[in-house]
């Protein structure tokens, strides 16, 4: 039995697993070390509003390949291109 993933479908997963399950794992005991707050489906909801957007920011733009090269300038200081 064979799977093959397409990157896209890699980066996916990559999102749902480290973006969001690591960042609410991570904020989860963020909450609980600052705050007395009683961790339940409430808080847990919450958290994921605050992490889903952030994990969209790293995973999906900033750890795309293609992101350092889009926002670079494409000339340099006093209209030399970069080399």
């Amino acid at each position: 039995m064979s799977f093959h993933l397409s990157k896209k479908k890699l980066r996916v997963i990559e999102f749902l697993i480290i973006g969001v399950l690591f960042g609410l794992i991570e904020d989860i005991i963020a909450v609980k070390a600052v705050s007395d707050a009683i961790i339940n489906p409430r808080v847990i909801l919450t958290i994921l509003a605050v992490a889903i957007p952030f994990a969209i920011v790293s995973e999906l733009i900033v750890d795309n390949p293609k992101f350092w090269t889009v926002i670079m300038l494409s000339k340099q200081e006093g209209g030399e291109e970069k080399k």
